[in-house]
């Protein structure tokens, strides 16, 4: 199976074996009456779905959102500089994405599609497996690079495996995986994808997608906005391919987010600390750092130190603690993410600047353009 026919039947709604994922809500959201699912539609022409990245990283455009005001502007995002001030602090996300997707054949002869979610320690992983028949406990996985995985058993809906033998699976993945874009790009994987869909700082492998609000950042730009006196430091959040999951309820409060890994450092709350003391705005370079801080953030607005997992699902009546400023993609109709930025900055004012890209004819989503959205004052 090729990876443009597995993308196809992911968008209609078949694809890997996987549950629904179990845990406890965020405690932050505090709407009663929260709103639906359809209450985040916006129509967008599939054309405007990116599907390779642009010839420079910061050729990109950059459409800024004020929150306070809800006025909009349309820029490059080679003009970023602009919009920061000294003192400013970006906080990035330095996971690095691995080349996730294999194929192989089961014992009984049929063909099966393997993503990785999460890798577990060396030779245990936690995936996702699209194949005629789930395969179970016991059952032996032989890839078509030679190697082969037995499946230990099924947590939340995903497989435990484990690879036999003395390799470990990063090396494997890095010689024989391909690149898992997202199910949007209807093409097949290439060489450039490898580097293009991997921020330029990408430091710690296991990512199953890119944080791709950081894929527009170059070298060039980084030391120009590091000799403006604009600080950076980094988390860690391994995105994993449940962040392309459809939300499957009406009211978003009782959707249950999937469970990804982060690691926010002493030294990034050092730096946030730092900013704050200073009249710095905290500036999330993508939802996934936003999510990782606002998880790791207490409710005096002070980073701690922080490693696990994180469910945490910001929708309107979230009341956020850390992030001041957002540099994000345009994301999916009714998406997790579409509903993050809408707490940021305002649902009505996120519709109606998603409605203006959509006009003025924004790349959208992977590799498409970007936004920069200050925060909406807390009433």
């Amino acid at each position: 199976m090729t990876d443009s026919q597995f993308r196809s039947e992911f968008r209609q709604g078949s694809g890997f074996h996987k549950g629904q994922s179990t845990g406890a809500e965020h405690p932050r959201s505090v709407l009663a009456d929260a709103p639906r699912r359809q209450d985040f539609h916006f129509d967008l022409p599939p054309e405007l779905i990116a599907q390779q990245p642009l010839a420079q990283r910061s050729d990109s455009r950059l459409l800024t959102l004020d929150g306070a005001t809800g006025a909009i502007s349309d820029r490059q995002f080679r003009e970023l500089p602009e919009l920061l001030r000294p003192g400013d602090l970006l906080v990035f996300n330095d996971t690095r994405v691995i080349p996730a997707r294999l194929f192989g054949r089961k014992p009984s002869g049929g063909r099966f599609e393997l993503l990785m979610e999460r890798l577990l320690d060396e030779q245990r992983a936690l995936v996702q497996i699209r194949a005629g028949k789930a395969p179970k406990p016991g059952g032996r996985l032989q890839f078509d690079a030679g190697f082969v995985a037995t499946v230990l058993g099924r947590h939340e809906g995903l497989f435990e495996i484990h690879l036999e033998g003395d390799e470990a699976w990063l090396p494997l993945l890095e010689r024989h995986g391909r690149m898992p874009l997202p199910p949007y790009i209807t093409r097949e994987p290439t060489e450039e994808d490898r580097e293009r869909y991997q921020t330029v700082y990408a430091r710690w492998p296991g990512a199953v997608a890119a944080p791709t609000a950081g894929l527009h950042f170059d070298p060039a730009l980084l030391e120009q906005l590091a000799a403006l006196g604009v600080e950076q430091t980094f988390i860690t959040l391994h995105v994993g391919a449940g962040t392309f999951q459809p939300l499957r309820v009406e009211r978003i409060a009782e959707h249950v987010m999937h469970a990804e890994r982060i690691e926010v450092s002493a030294v990034a709350c050092e730096y946030i600390q730092a900013a704050q003391e200073r009249g710095g705005r905290i500036i999330a370079v993508g939802t996934t750092v936003t999510r990782a801080l606002e998880t790791a953030t207490d409710d005096d607005g002070i980073p701690q130190p922080w490693t696990g997992k994180t469910r945490i699902f910001i929708y309107p009546g979230y009341r956020f603690r850390c992030v001041d400023a957002l540099i994000t993609n345009f994301h999916l109709p009714e998406s997790t993410l579409l509903m993050l930025v809408a707490a940021f900055a305002g649902q009505a004012e996120i519709l109606h600047a998603y409605r203006h890209a959509v006009e003025q004819r924004y790349r959208f989503f992977s590799y498409g353009d970007a936004m920069f959205i200050t925060r909406r004052p807390m009433v």
